[in-house]
């Protein structure tokens, strides 16, 4: 994307359909009251506090991140890996800080800002993991419940940089205590060099308090939803779907730090060796697609390539080789006429305009006026704008009152999103079993709203960033019972034979494939 480079938004089009695409309940970010975070301080700043604007020995790395910690947990923010301005995000960030702490710290220099993304990205992954310890190490379980917000961030991230980054342990406590002290008051710091303290003693001697595999199934699941922090509804499931080894594999997958892969911009004349001798004057290594012709995977230098303004220039887009292959299911040829049913912010809308050379129409529907109005903008920018039409509308209410009818309709549907988990830190945390139901029957719905736009002959292809059979194979068993005019047309030969299922679906598996998890379904009207 162009104008708007937070990583959330160009993932999104991948992955945040479903809290972004149609209105859900289940979409808001926490079930909290949407307060100012600096209302959730248990104590009012004190007069210091108010006149203190400017405080140079706090760490500024550690105090962004307990306030962009706060602001994801409690005020419903997005858990973005990366900022479209760079070092200028420091500005924002250092007015949140303000905002909620009462004082500035000095300005967030490249590594402060490459800090911050570690280990927000990391505490939040490793938050049940990071709870237990905490918790473990309390005089009781209580206190760690009635924990204030802020003074819980700060021990998090303390424990998160002692036992999964390695850092200097003097350092981290002394640090830690320092913001405790300075943005709550002095007991808060005696809390926090009491609790990493007593980690730092435990790690050295190899004696974390962490439970055992053992016991019946459900005392496993809970011991693996703490030893790999997810939640236990998510071990059950995978280890029901795929057995227990994949599924610590799975998670350890989700754990690890992401990689990224960036498309080349075809529809503005961009080849891959253009994009790869791009990277390579900005010294930032890539490594070929080996299933997609325009597409690269970057392990490090992402916040480069944002900054040098690939991404602005319309030259790359961000986006994950998995919602590529289903660009390759849907295979638009010049010419065709194509609908994208949950199309916003675009990621595939641009893919499918780019390859159809100019010719034909991707009319990309979607109820979010803004994120349309992104989409119209990026699409000038990759100069593709002259094949894609977007139309604001709820889906459902589309398909009843205007009946167009296209050569292939795609419909990238709202998910549980639990095939991207690597690259979203925090939705793991805001997805429950209950979502499902909810989700199952709008997919239900919107399915039977795509299938009345597709012509005789037309194909409909049925996406998701789901590895959860419930969303995927279920949902296309249960469409084709209750349209018998439709039947599977196999995604042989537009997808690499590793991705094709026994039923000749398409479905990438993170463990299996090293990408992001996805599904598609080829239907062809007869």
């Amino acid at each position: 994307m162009a104008h708007v480079l937070s990583l959330h938004l160009y993932l999104s089009a991948d992955t945040r359909k479903n809290a972004l695409s149609m209105p859900l309940k289940f979409s808001k970010r926490t079930n909290k009251p949407n307060k100012s975070i600096s209302a959730l301080r248990k104590r009012p700043l004190s007069p210091s506090h108010k006149t203190q604007k400017l405080n140079l020995e706090v760490s500024p790395h550690r105090a962004v991140s307990a306030v962009r910690l706060m602001r994801i947990e409690m005020g419903g923010a997005f858990a973005d890996l990366l900022n479209e301005k760079g070092k200028g995000s420091g500005d924002n960030e250092m007015g949140y800080v303000e905002r909620t702490l009462g004082f500035r710290t000095k300005d967030l220099d490249d590594r402060d800002l490459r800090l911050v993304t570690e280990i927000v990205g990391g505490t939040i992954r490793w938050r049940r993991y990071l709870d237990h310890l905490i918790c473990s190490l309390c005089h009781d379980e209580n206190t760690f419940r009635s924990m204030e917000p802020l003074l819980l961030q700060i021990i998090r991230i303390g424990s998160y940089e002692i036992v999964k980054l390695d850092m200097p342990p003097y350092a981290v406590v002394d640090e830690n205590v320092r913001l405790a002290k300075v943005a709550l008051r002095p007991g808060a710091g005696n809390m926090v060099n009491g609790i990493l303290r007593k980690l730092v003693l435990l790690k050295d001697n190899n004696t974390l308090p962490l439970p055992k595999l053992e016991g019946d199934d459900r005392a496993q699941a809970r011991a693996l939803a703490t030893l790999y922090s997810h939640p236990v509804w998510m071990v059950r499931r995978w280890t029901k779907y795929h057995g227990q080894e994949e599924a610590i594999m799975l998670m350890e997958w989700n754990n690890s730090e992401p990689s990224f892969n960036l498309r080349a911009n075809s529809g503005k004349g961009v080849t891959r060796d253009d994009l790869v001798m791009q990277l390579n004057l900005l010294k930032v290594p890539c490594e070929l697609s080996l299933h997609l012709d325009y597409f690269v995977r970057i392990k490090k230098g992402m916040q480069i390539v944002i900054q040098a303004g690939l991404l602005k220039q319309g030259l790359c887009s961000v986006q994950d080789e998995s919602a590529g292959l289903v660009v390759s299911v849907v295979n638009p040829q010049p010419g065709e006429s194509i609908i994208d049913c949950c199309a916003a912010p675009g990621g595939k809308t641009l893919y499918m305009a780019s390859l159809m050379d100019g010719q034909g129409m991707v009319y990309a529907i979607d109820v979010n006026k803004g994120r349309l109005r992104i989409l119209r903008e990026t699409a000038k920018i990759h100069q593709v704008d002259a094949v894609i039409t977007t139309i604001p509308a709820d889906l459902r209410v589309f398909a009843e009152k205007y009946p167009m009818k296209s050569d292939k309709v795609l419909l990238d549907a709202p998910c549980s999103g639990l095939g991207v988990l690597s690259k979203k830190a925090d939705l793991r945390w805001n997805r429950s079993l209950e979502d499902f139901e909810e989700l199952k029957n709008l997919q239900d719905e919107l399915l039977n709203a795509a299938s009345t736009l597709v012509k005789p002959g037309g194909i409909l292809v049925y996406s998701t960033c789901s590895i959860d059979p419930e969303e995927n194979e279920e949902r296309v068993d249960a469409f084709l019972l209750r349209h018998p005019e439709f039947q599977i047309d196999p995604v042989d030969g537009y997808v690499p034979p590793d991705f094709v299922t026994e039923r000749g679906f398409y479905f990438s598996f993170p463990v299996k494939h090293s990408i992001d998890g996805a599904f598609a379904a080829r239907l062809v009207k007869t």
